[in-house]
């Protein structure tokens, strides 16, 4: 089985020793993402935006994603992303966690992490 890493050059990958994503067995592991901005709803649009790369150079999208989990420290702070989620997931809706905990740095509101799998 061939494995194929992709970088996203994020200032964590060095430091912890991952990478953003790996293409394995027909499927696409997409390491949890956090975005940028001030708001939850500026850092879900910019992880969104990190993991949609990953998934295209993996040769996937958004269409493809059959599991997600969101991770965020307040949970309230999750139903200002759905309509993002609503709208990028459309007909393709992933099953789906969310999970209340600490992230890396208190200046991330939410990470993302998805599983895809390759189209034929």
């Amino acid at each position: 089985m061939t494995v194929r890493r992709i970088s996203s050059g994020g200032e964590f990958e060095a430091k912890v020793g991952y990478c953003r994503a790996v293409v394995a067995g027909g499927w696409v592991h997409i390491a949890g993402t956090v975005g940028q901005g001030e708001t939850v709803v500026e850092q879900c649009r910019s992880a969104l935006s990190i993991i949609e790369n990953a998934l295209a150079e993996a040769g996937a999208s958004f269409s493809d994603v059959v599991r997600i989990t969101y991770m965020l420290p307040d949970r309230t702070e999750f139903e200002p992303c759905w309509p993002i989620l609503a709208e990028t997931f459309g007909a393709n809706p992933p099953a789906a966690t969310m999970i209340e905990c600490g992230l890396i740095d208190p200046k991330y509101r939410i990470e993302i992490e998805v599983t895809a799998i390759l189209p034929e």
